[in-house]
């Protein structure tokens, strides 16, 4: 089921999210539905947080080539065990932030360990994109958005657009 995204600035979204005590049916469907969100609007990554849900969970795919095999990933409890010296710089952005891009660097590879959809730990090097965006998902649990990585200016001009957004969606 597809869920509504919040849109930036919103008290939630800059919570700290509590860990996934254990899995469950429930859990596995909000796995679900945020795949389902995410694709639909369309993006390469989500946060629980970002529609409304202030727990650890993240949903990822990075795949992006027409004609590829998507390779959707749902993470419970994701956390960074180690991050390269060596850097990255994306021009990011945010499904809740819609729009806006900033330039964002971060390690060029990261090693995370995270609980699958069926409760089995997991670790992997991810690296460029991939990189990118489960420290950019990872972010979002934390109460990080990309935008604190931008200088005050630009982060508050982003921030009134966002304001206002909301407010043209609020009349129709």
């Amino acid at each position: 089921m597809k869920r509504p995204i919040l849109i930036h600035p919103d008290p939630r979204l800059k919570k700290v999210c509590a860990p996934v005590p254990d899995l469950s049916d429930d859990l596995r469907k909000l796995g679900d539905d945020m795949l389902v969100t995410m694709y639909d609007a369309p993006g390469i990554g989500l946060a629980a947080p970002q529609i409304g849900v202030l727990s650890r969970v993240i949903v990822l795919d990075c795949v992006k080539e027409e004609g590829e095999t998507p390779k959707p990933m749902v993470m419970f409890n994701p956390e960074i065990v180690a991050a390269s010296d060596e850097t990255n710089t994306y021009d990011e952005g945010c499904l809740s932030i819609p729009d806006q891009y900033g330039e964002v660097t971060r390690p060029k590879t990261v090693d995370v360990r995270w609980i699958d959809r069926d409760g089995r730990e997991q670790s992997n090097t991810f690296d460029g994109l991939w990189a990118t965006c489960v420290q950019h998902e990872i972010d979002h649990l934390n109460g990080k958005l990309f935008i604190d990585y931008l200088g005050a200016m630009r982060r508050q001009m982003i921030t009134r657009k966002m304001q206002k957004l909301k407010r043209e969606m609020m009349r129709t």
